[in-house]
């Protein structure tokens, strides 16, 4: 329909008022000048110039239509000055995260990392650490803070701090002076963790005893829910301390006490990418993330 270099001509012949001018600057003759105007008058069937005049000017539709390619032109010329910007992030950044990093490190990563760049936008995903790595995997992500132990073939991981898991109980509850050992943990509805996660089977493995009742072991790919389910009273729970611990969660349920033999291996999470696709992405999201991990422990 119209080339960007139209709407420069444009722009140049209304500011030094009339086609010589404006040919002179791009060692044109006037009459390719305006030749190339009268062309795209045709394509798009409108006047843009008001030739009945000693001075060229521009036609009420000739003005709205500069005035609105004006934009195409300004965009363009920021696009280019963001990616050929030396150092600093900018564009679409596609970070995907397991639930459990929303609820204790996403929104400080997130406010450093715009501090940091603001031409910067996010694309977020939520899901499980398996599906996170395959969508990494597949160039579906540029970052992604799952478990160490999904971390796909070939990409790059930067560890953060272990994340301890605990039990809890619904805050209603009368709290317990002793520890619940593990023969009384298993006669417990328990939520947890979805099915195949690490601290489900670590569940399994601690509650398999021989003379120990099948376990009741519910699981949830949503944290949320697990909390939800266990403030209401349907069942115990095991949760991430740093998250459960802090508001408005701590008002919901309580740290319950159990055998050392019940506790849990910490979770260990990783900021993971590819690095022949994302380096520079990775790195940095990387380096904010262990520093606001740092702070936030």
């Amino acid at each position: 329909m119209f080339e960007l270099k139209d709407i420069e001509i444009l722009q140049d012949i209304v500011r030094a008022g009339g086609f010589r001018a404006a040919a002179q600057k791009y060692g044109l003759s006037q009459s390719a000048i305006s030749n190339r105007v009268l062309a795209l008058e045709k394509r798009l069937g409108i006047q843009i110039f008001d030739r009945g005049r000693r001075q060229v000017r521009l036609t009420p539709v000739g003005r709205r239509f500069l005035e609105e390619a004006q934009r195409l032109v300004a965009a363009r010329d920021r696009l280019v000055q963001e990616i050929t910007r030396p150092g600093g992030l900018s564009g679409t950044v596609r970070i995907g995260v397991a639930e459990t990093i929303v609820h204790t490190l996403l929104s400080d990563l997130l406010n450093q990392l715009k501090a940091r760049h603001p031409k910067v936008r996010f694309e977020l995903s939520v899901d499980t650490s398996r599906q996170l790595s395959a969508a990494l995997a597949d160039d579906d992500l540029d970052v992604a803070i799952l478990l160490s132990e999904s971390v796909p073939r070939g990409a790059a991981s930067v560890p953060l701090a272990p994340l301890e898991l605990g039990w809890y109980e619904a805050a209603t509850r009368p709290p317990r002076d002793a520890a619940m050992p593990v023969a009384e943990l298993a006669r417990c509805t328990i939520v947890s963790f979805p099915k195949a996660t690490p601290p489900f089977r670590e569940l399994e493995s601690v509650l398999a005893a021989p003379d120990l009742p099948p376990p009741e072991l519910h699981g949830s790919a949503s944290l949320s829910t697990v909390i939800h389910l266990v403030a209401d009273g349907f069942g115990i729970g095991v949760l991430p301390e740093r998250m459960a611990d802090a508001p408005p969660f701590d008002r919901q349920i309580r740290a319950l006490p159990v055998a050392e033999a019940a506790r849990l291996t910490p979770l260990r999470f990783v900021v993971a990418y590819m690095p022949e696709r994302n380096r520079e992405v990775g790195a940095e999201v990387a380096a904010v993330a262990k520093a606001c991990d740092q702070t936030d422990a």
